[in-house]
């Protein structure tokens, strides 16, 4: 039990900890964004998944990390603009769209990966490179603090700097202001000359924008090659996390970045002697957890609303 509080408590798990958070982070503001847009990004899975590969392959192919990056986020704000128009356009469920959207993601990459590299598991065989980490010149020096926060994935910093740009989009600029007002009552929002689909437009496009960058991170910063499926779910997790935080962007983050402290205390203890299968199921018995939590505390807060002392 000593060992397992080591690892807990150590330096190293701290640091894996904001590494593993950090597509959760991205994909959770992806759909915290999309959900105050008034419509559910249930493909947040899937452009996760078309943004890996696509970046892997760019990247392999062209040379420039940059490049493959750039190229990973491009698609996925593609699919999300393919969910609004598929929802807006033809009057789609935004459900069955999004979940046809991530088996589109899953079939199209593993037939893309297979056609262009023989590969029926992923991009192992092309140098796809991976993008830069941030030194901290000053902090590196200093004992724990400078183990878990110099070197990190620039992209980590970006996922990190996402809750105070969505908390300052939401409430101090005019287009989350517009964003919130279409989510809760379109109509009113149309009433008072809001353009009500273009809004929703540029929030499932952002939506997708985050989702791909958090699909980048898993194939160009976690690791330099794409694998078949590699998301694991992630994408469904962090929606997961969108509703346990509240729809608010602190609760958002806090909630994301339990569910990646869990996947790192996952692979931590897969160096102890613990049950591979026991430790395999940490994140998603976590994720039902606080699911449950979350159901029975809306159901007690109806409740309470609905006593006559509450009244």
């Amino acid at each position: 039990m000593s060992s397992v509080f080591d690892v807990v408590f150590s330096s190293a798990f701290l640091a894996a900890a904001l590494r593993v958070a950090t597509p959760y982070l991205l994909a959770a503001f992806g759909g915290l964004v999309a959900e105050r847009a008034g419509i559910s990004n249930i493909a947040l899975e899937g452009q996760m998944l078309a943004a890996a590969c696509t970046g892997a392959l760019v990247a392999g192919y062209s040379g420039s990390v940059a490049l493959g990056a750039l190229s990973g986020i491009a698609v996925a704000t593609l699919l999300g603009l393919l969910l609004a128009a598929l929802r807006l356009e033809l009057g789609a469920d935004a459900i069955i769209a999004g979940i046809g959207l991530n088996l589109l993601a899953s079939g199209a990459t593993a037939y893309a990966v297979y056609t262009l590299l023989d590969d029926k598991g992923g991009t192992s065989g092309l140098d796809s490179g991976t993008l830069p980490t941030v030194p901290l010149p000053g902090i590196e020096s200093i004992p724990v603090l400078g183990d878990v926060l110099s070197g990190q994935n620039l992209i980590t910093w970006l996922a990190f700097l996402t809750a105070p740009f969505v908390a300052w989009l939401f409430y101090r600029t005019t287009f989350g202001f517009h964003l919130r007002a279409v989510g809760e009552m379109p109509d009113a929002a149309a009433s008072v000359g809001i353009p009500v689909r273009r809004v929703q437009y540029a929030g499932l496009a952002l939506s997708g924008a985050l989702a791909g960058l958090a699909g980048v991170f898993l194939s160009m910063g976690y690791v330099s090659f794409f694998v078949r499926d590699m998301t694991a779910g992630r994408g469904f997790i962090a929606l997961a996390a969108v509703f346990l935080g509240g729809l608010r962007p602190w609760g958002v983050f806090l909630a994301a970045l339990g569910f990646g402290a869990a996947e790192a205390l996952a692979v931590q203890l897969g160096t102890l002697d613990v049950p591979p299968q026991l430790v395999s199921t940490i994140p998603y018995a976590m994720t039902l957890v606080a699911l449950a939590l979350y159901a029975w505390r809306r159901k007690r807060r109806g409740v309470g609303e609905a006593t006559p002392a509450s009244l």
